[in-house]
């Protein structure tokens, strides 16, 4: 054991890399442990709405951002029992905090532009904690390879399983019920899709066909999985298949097949979706001492908003300026209240995204008839509306 850190992150994910940059320009040192070799990007690409860019911007990379990815104009959602149009919403509008912007973003160029704009060393690969201590103030990090790290503020942003959140006696995240599997396609040559997010919706799944570029699409799929899914899960080929059979037994346009088809997809063919209760999120302890989460190891959900890495990176600004107020130049105050301000203003806005999350998802999905009929005829429009409101969103500058 050597000398004490100031502030350690654990995850060099989205919320991690936004604290430690948001810190960075604040003056604040900070060190990232994380437990991969390198930066992790799986998920391929992800939305990045309106409040993720009020966000990028405070953190100073939101043009840089902008220039590699397209601006969309619209949102259509298709009925997959009829193959019509259910709702088509304009993005073009102006929000509380100013013009929407919604784009999506592909998930390495957006860790790998926070990274490079962090101070070199401030990452440490292959660092895993595996348990937590406390002597006095100080938390003793005790990490895989047997050595210990002394931090007197410690941020977890550790995921879903995060070993922070367990420590403070988080709850583990619930088990939705729904899948997710996704890809990324690449067309050299263009792939002729509008400045539009397409959405396909009914018969117990959601998928959705965004292009990122004019020469990348991303698409994703979520579904209950079942006994009748066979062999789907045993390799990545099979699970295409699984998923291109499903669509193709719905009325799914030619051109967002061809996209699943030819598409790169990760070797972990699906990822059951968790998210963390509301009651939890409101009962629980988000911060204590000098210890906090921070995005998925904070707030868990299920993708339907497209708000999980916008949220990660709305909690990096707010956690950077409430501790920058209390450690950085000039500053006053202690860090325990610096993270209880930060649990204060993040407490709500996490709830009812958690819960928005799961009630677009579960409408979207159902198969019962009723809630079917609803969706085709008046809902769809309304759930196209919630996403956009849920991201008019300002977490303030730095």
């Amino acid at each position: 054991m050597e000398g004490v850190e100031e502030i350690v992150i654990a995850g060099a994910g989205l919320a991690g890399l936004a604290t430690a940059l948001g810190l960075h320009r604040k003056g604040v040192r900070s060190v990232v442990l994380e437990s991969s070799a390198t930066l992790r990007a799986s998920g391929y690409a992800f939305t990045t709405w309106t409040n993720a860019f009020r966000a990028l911007d405070a953190l100073g990379v939101g043009d840089k951002i902008r220039e590699h990815h397209l601006l969309y104009e619209r949102l259509v959602a298709f009925s997959a029992s009829t193959g019509e149009a259910a709702a088509k919403l304009s993005l073009k509008m102006q929000g509380k905090s100013g013009p929407h912007e919604i784009r999506c973003v592909k998930r390495n160029f957006l860790l790998e532009t926070l990274e490079n704009e962090l101070p070199e060393g401030t990452i440490r690969y292959s660092s895993k904690i595996v348990a937590i201590e406390e002597e006095g103030n100080v938390k003793l990090l005790h990490m895989a390879d047997g050595s210990t790290i002394r931090a007197n503020v410690l941020v977890g942003c550790d995921g879903v399983n995060s070993v922070v959140a367990r420590w403070l006696g988080l709850p583990k995240p619930i088990l939705s019920g729904r899948s997710a599997t996704r890809g990324l396609a690449e067309y050299p040559d263009g792939h002729g899709f509008g400045p539009e997010m397409l959405q396909f919706i009914g018969q117990g799944f959601r998928s959705g066909v965004l292009p990122c570029s004019d020469t990348s699409v991303y698409w994703n799929y979520t579904w209950y999985p079942s006994p009748a899914d066979g062999d789907a899960e045993e390799s990545v080929d099979k699970m295409r298949q699984h998923v291109l059979a499903r669509l193709r037994a719905a009325k799914i346009p030619a051109e967002a097949l061809d996209v699943i088809e030819r598409s790169e997809m990760s070797d972990v063919v699906s990822s059951p979706l968790r998210f963390r209760s509301p009651l939890a999120l409101v009962r629980g302890s988000i911060c204590r001492g000098g210890v906090c989460v921070a995005g998925d190891a904070f707030h868990p959900m299920t993708p339907e908003l497209g708000q999980g890495g916008c949220a990660a990176l709305e909690d990096g600004v707010v956690l950077a300026r409430c501790l920058g107020e209390a450690l950085g130049a000039g500053g006053h105050g202690s860090a325990e209240a610096a993270l209880a301000k930060y649990a204060g203003e993040r407490r709500w806005r996490a709830v009812r995204l958690v819960t928005a999350a799961y009630f677009v998802g579960f409408v979207q999905q159902s198969s019962n008839p009723a809630i079917k009929f609803l969706r085709e005829k008046f809902l769809s429009g309304l759930l196209a509306r919630v996403m956009v409101d849920m991201a008019d969103y300002d977490c303030g500058k730095l």
